[in-house]
């Protein structure tokens, strides 16, 4: 650990991490690292559930949102453990995608799935318990084929190519538009109750920036050393799950006390710990989510666009989080074959969602990436943790209707830091080009307004769009309805239209900083991003280094791989900053070049 405190704190990273990404705590720290993860997960995961049983009308309201629940944490847990281990692996935490809910509005504002009028009598007509789930299968199934489009994307290599014309200009709008455009979500939670909320996170910014150098001592026990007592930055280390469990103290007292108003209706009710008690008694003691429960999918092709539409925003917005959550933990930039994986694993965790019937997608949570650079946690191990216990979750009810009941200011104060380090993550990443350029400043600020506008308008304006084609319509009312992709798709073409040198754009100091910033040891960028326990055997097979989500992958790999134009270029970069230090970098490129190609 301490070595990698020493490599990290070097670089341009100037928020060395704790752990790092291939970093394993012990095992306590590991566990209680992935409930601080798990419980960020599920606050933003928890509407979702909500929001698909309004849409999906059933009889019985209360069984059906108890067993989505179920169904929703536990594809949230599968899908991080895939990400993580198989997928682009870096500590990053899989959660449901509210993208999706706009094309599902959609579909089911159609006339064969639209709702029984409120007041309807149920009873006297065919309508039965069945009908929810032919809506559910409408869903199912076209979210099973979006996501099959996606796995293709990611094993096709699609993205990966593209990443050869991806510089600061484009990542930063992506990156910073993720954070900022979800705003409105985090104001959704603090307007509960904004004391509770502005507590939380005072709480979490005292622990975190005040007093994360403070170490307290920690009973431990060693099998050399027996009973004794262990130093940590506890405060740096666990500063979520220590603010959220002195505010929702502090709730309960004003709970009890009758401070906080008992009708739901009026502001503040959802501070009350006992605001959403009926999850309690809803969410059963265990649960199985099995595939085709509610029945053979059913597919449209309205439906399919409208899907697809929200899959190419999630995989746009997925990465961004890639090279955030890369930033933040300190590690080199993922390569094409670690991205293309990664786009690959979203959408095989998406299938699987589609068939046990979550009625939504996985993406991959901004929040939980903000989280890294307050707790500097950055374990690959810690992640795996809160996948699993967010299996645990959904398989034992009760387990996971517990942390469904922190309060929602309190979700709201801890969210308002997290996205908020997303946000600066995405502006950290122009220092790599010419600020002083007024075309960059041009393109920027291009960018960055109208990724906040043209989604404001589309959402106030959606009946102008007019193309002839209703599933056009939904596709442009997704994509640019989405600031991310909006942001990041004008910021892209700009950079790649308007004349400007590579250094201008930042382009060449973006793909090297990843070889020269982190000091790893030989070959080890190499490594990071291999897969487990196979690459050795890949790396031996020649036709291998044609596939795109393969580690051996010849293609647009930032570092390794014989037909990057990137490979060999230390020396370029360190002259460029500080000629004395050439013979050194000079020594370190033939050392990391002569161990690729071993490699390869």
């Amino acid at each position: 650990m301490e070595q990698q405190k020493q490599t990290q704190g070097e670089g341009e990273a100037d928020t060395p991490v704790v752990f790092g990404v291939e970093d394993v705590p012990p095992v306590h720290l590991t566990i209680l690292f992935g409930l601080q993860q798990a419980v960020m997960c599920i606050g933003g995961s928890l509407s979702l559930p909500f929001i698909l049983t309004a849409l999906l009308c059933p009889v019985d309201e209360q069984e059906v949102r108890a067993q989505l629940l179920s169904i929703t944490m536990f594809m949230c847990g599968v899908a991080t453990v895939l990400q993580c281990f198989l997928g682009v692996r870096l500590p990053i935490i899989q959660g449901g995608s509210h993208t999706f809910v706009a094309p599902i509005v959609v579909m089911m504002s159609l006339e064969k799935f639209r709702c029984p009028e409120k007041g309807f009598d149920v009873s006297s007509t065919n309508v039965t318990h069945a009908d929810w789930t032919d809506r559910m299968r409408e869903i199912q199934g076209n979210l099973i084929l979006a996501s099959l489009t996606q796995v293709v994307v990611g094993s096709l290599g699609l993205m990966g190519t593209i990443l050869r014309f991806v510089g600061p200009l484009t990542i930063a709008p992506t990156i910073s538009l993720i954070g900022l455009s979800l705003s409105h979500v985090v104001a959704m939670f603090c307007e509960t109750h904004w004391g509770i909320s502005m507590l939380t996170l005072f709480f979490v910014l005292l622990f975190s920036t005040f007093m994360n150098k403070m170490e307290v001592p920690i009973p431990s026990f060693s099998l050399r050393r027996k009973c004794h007592t262990k130093k940590l930055p506890v405060f740096q280390l666990f500063p979520i799950v220590i603010a959220v469990a002195i505010v929702w103290l502090f709730s309960f007292v004003l709970t009890v006390t009758d401070v906080f108003p008992s009708n739901s209706t009026v502001t503040g009710y959802k501070a009350r710990t006992d605001s959403k008690l009926e999850i309690m008694t809803e969410s059963p003691w265990f649960t199985l989510p099995l595939p085709l429960q509610f029945g053979v999918p059913t597919f449209s092709l309205a439906g399919y666009m409208g899907m697809m539409a929200a899959t190419v925003s999630s995989i746009i917005e997925s990465v961004g989080d890639y090279f955030a959550a890369a930033r933040l933990s300190g590690a080199p930039l993922p390569p094409a074959h670690a991205i293309n994986r990664g786009i690959m694993f979203e959408g095989v965790s998406s299938i699987i969602s589609g068939l046990v019937g979550a009625g939504h997608a996985t993406t991959s949570y901004s929040g939980n990436i903000g989280i890294i650079g307050i707790t500097k946690v950055a374990s690959r191990a810690v992640f795996i943790m809160a996948g699993v216990i967010l299996i645990i979750c959904g398989l034992v009810g009760k387990v996971g209707a517990v942390l469904a009941l922190i309060p929602e200011p309190i979700i709201g104060g801890t969210l308002l830091l997290g996205l908020g380090m997303v946000a600066s993550i995405g502006i950290s990443v122009l220092q790599f080009c010419d600020l002083s350029s007024t075309r960059n400043i041009t393109v920027l600020g291009v960018s960055f307004l109208m990724g906040l506008m043209v989604p404001e308008w589309l959402s106030e304006n959606a009946e102008k769009v007019k193309t002839g084609s209703d599933e056009l319509d939904q596709v442009i009312l997704v994509l640019f309805g989405t600031a991310s992709f909006a942001g990041g798709f004008i910021g892209f073409v700009l950079d790649n239209i308007v004349p400007g040198s590579k250094h201008e754009r930042g382009i060449d100091r973006w793909l090297k900083v990843s070889d020269t910033s982190t000091q790893q040891p030989e070959a080890h960028i190499c490594r990071m991003y291999d897969l487990p326990f196979v690459s050795k055997y890949v790396k031996r097979v020649p036709i291998c280094r044609l596939c795109p989500i393969s580690p051996s992958f010849a293609g647009f790999n930032f570092l390794c791989g014989k037909s990057s134009s990137k490979r060999g270029s230390f020396s370029e970069t360190v002259n460029d900053k500080d000629p004395s230090l050439l013979p050194l970098h000079e020594d370190l490129e033939v050392k990391v070049n002569r161990q690729c190609d071993s490699d390869l």
